[in-house]
């Protein structure tokens, strides 16, 4: 892979449900090697330390788990997004899944400016499809998709102006999708790969078929990356764990084929809860999982001691 420009985006983003911990999730990043991890890949590195949300007063449905937070950390992570993209790729720390409303559509608005489309490979167990109007938790880390991709009732954020078109969008490792998430996506063309086609089929030639897409488009790829895509035996660290994830060697493959597709242009590492952790084994997972994405082969992984 050709040495790159990172970004390290700090995004302590914990307001997108009610269950804490995310908070850390940057740092913990962070402790567990991830700039080291790059550099030794050749690229260069830049720790921006973490944002911080603008101060918003927004008003919405009574439900709604901390509104005004979640619309401020929208407003700064697009605005971030938007600055650092042209300098090089963008890796955003989180932080949980609401992190996407901002970081997604600022890479939109980056790509609208560029007259390049952007694609999305959302790795997660949740579709997170809902909207402020659906959502019968509210907690708004559901919400990020259906946000960027211009559905209606998020009258309390910034417009989207450049909406993600569904069919720019793939879904990998589904296996917890609402009941209004479902109907509501049975009406649109977003390639949906849920872990039962993924045990019949595996999980390389639906990725495949997506970057080919990608390619003759010319676009830019966002990836956003949810710990609970892994399977919790595995990745214990976060506060939605459903059975049933992808294993260790499915999640490195498809990093490997995005790395070998050199087509990444910006990144999420959402939901890590690290007071969930066991001795830091996902922090670590993870930064091994980003490497592997950015360039380091199953022959140059480092041991770990038992």
């Amino acid at each position: 892979m050709t040495p790159k420009s990172l970004f390290l985006i700090g995004a302590p983003v914990d307001c997108g449900k009610t269950r804490q911990g995310c908070i850390m999730g940057p740092d913990a990043f962070r402790t567990a090697g991830l700039d080291t991890a790059l550099r030794a890949l050749g690229h260069h590195v830049t720790d921006l330390g973490n944002l911080t949300p603008d101060v918003v007063d927004a008003s919405g449905p009574d439900h709604l788990h901390q509104l005004s937070k979640t619309v401020g950390w929208t407003q700064s992570l697009s605005r971030a997004a938007q600055d650092t993209a042209p300098k090089g790729m963008p890796v955003f720390l989180g932080g949980d899944h609401a992190l996407a409303l901002g970081t997604v559509s600022g890479m939109a608005e980056y790509a609208a400016t560029q007259e390049r489309p952007l694609f999305v490979l959302w790795l997660d167990a949740h579709s997170d499809f809902h909207t402020p109007n659906t959502t019968a938790s509210g907690n708004l880390h559901g919400t990020p998709v259906g946000y960027f991709t211009g559905r209606a009732g998020f009258d309390a954020f910034p417009s989207v102006t450049a909406p993600v078109p569904f069919e720019n969008i793939c879904m990998i490792g589904l296996r917890s999708v609402d009941p209004e998430e479902h109907c509501a996506l049975a009406d649109v063309d977003i390639a949906l790969h849920d872990m039962r086609s993924i045990d019949e089929n595996g999980i390389k030639a639906p990725l495949a078929t997506f970057l080919e897409r990608v390619r003759a488009a010319n676009g830019l790829l966002h990836v956003s990356l949810d710990v609970d895509f892994l399977d919790p035996d595995i990745a214990p660290a976060v506060g939605t764990t459903v059975p049933g994830g992808a294993t260790l060697r499915e999640a490195h493959l498809i990093m490997e084929m995005l790395s070998d597709s050199d087509l990444v242009t910006s990144l999420d590492l959402v939901e890590l809860n690290p007071f969930l952790d066991e001795r830091g084994r996902t922090a670590t997972l993870m930064v091994d999982l980003t490497a592997s994405l950015m360039g380091r082969r199953v022959f140059d992984r480092p041991n770990r001691a038992a």
